[in-house]
């Protein structure tokens, strides 16, 4: 069995030269290499559309076969694009993604996009977190209802996380340095989208864990749920 990788830079291998900058992607092997193998197709900047222009979506669907799984985790990059809109280009997207994916008999298991980090400061001084990726994951999983496809709600998780270490521990799971505090920032960075090692390790292990709720790592069991996972 394989595991399929399809995303953003969320989920990539980052460059070396952006090191300790990492997608959740890079540290599932780890957790998964008895299920299978990880192959991690997501590229930074990409998008539903431009994943597929680039020939990776290709690439992805050249090496699924029976008995695979493949995550897709776009939403990021697709809301900079007016024709990608959550309930239009997006979604129909999504809906090709899946049916492509099943017609390898691979399973496709669809997964909300990993919130950032943008707390807001309220009337009452407590600090909000800020819903960045509006309707995106709301359709997401719309669309797992939809198609019966399972749903690794990564924004909910991601969402609860942020808010449980608050605004200033919460900072250590993303790139957060100061000038000559690292040799590949040498200007400083303050990054709330991309996750530090740390971060990418965090939310790899809820990946996996969720992943086991759905079927995978049961002995001889590749049968995946359609409610496993949600939330």
């Amino acid at each position: 069995m394989k595991i399929l990788l399809a995303g953003d830079s969320t989920v990539a291998n980052c460059p070396t030269h952006e090191f300790p900058m990492s997608g959740w992607g890079a540290h599932l092997p780890p957790l998964t290499y008895r299920w299978g193998a990880v192959h991690n197709f997501a590229k930074g900047g990409a998008s539903t559309e431009s994943f597929r222009d680039d020939g990776l979506w290709a690439a992805l669907l050249a090496e699924a076969g029976e008995g695979d799984a493949v995550l897709i985790q776009f939403g990021h990059n697709d809301q900079k694009k007016q024709h990608l809109a959550a309930r239009t280009g997006y979604a129909a997207n999504l809906r090709a993604m899946v049916g492509e994916v099943r017609d390898r008999g691979a399973a496709a298991v669809l997964c909300t996009s990993v919130e950032r980090r943008h707390f807001l400061d309220a009337p009452s001084s407590d600090a909000v977190l800020a819903e960045s990726l509006k309707d995106y994951p709301e359709v997401v999983r719309e669309l797992g209802l939809e198609l019966a496809v399972p749903v690794v709600d990564l924004n909910a998780w991601t969402r609860r996380l942020y808010r449980r270490l608050g605004p200033d521990r919460s900072r250590e799971l993303f790139c957060h340095f100061g000038p000559g505090e690292h040799a590949h920032w040498p200007g400083g960075l303050a990054d709330n989208t991309h996750f530090s090692q740390s971060g990418a390790a965090l939310v790899a292990g809820e990946v996996a864990r969720q992943l086991g709720s759905l079927g995978y790592g049961a002995a001889g069991s590749k049968e995946l749920s359609t409610t496993a996972g949600r939330g």
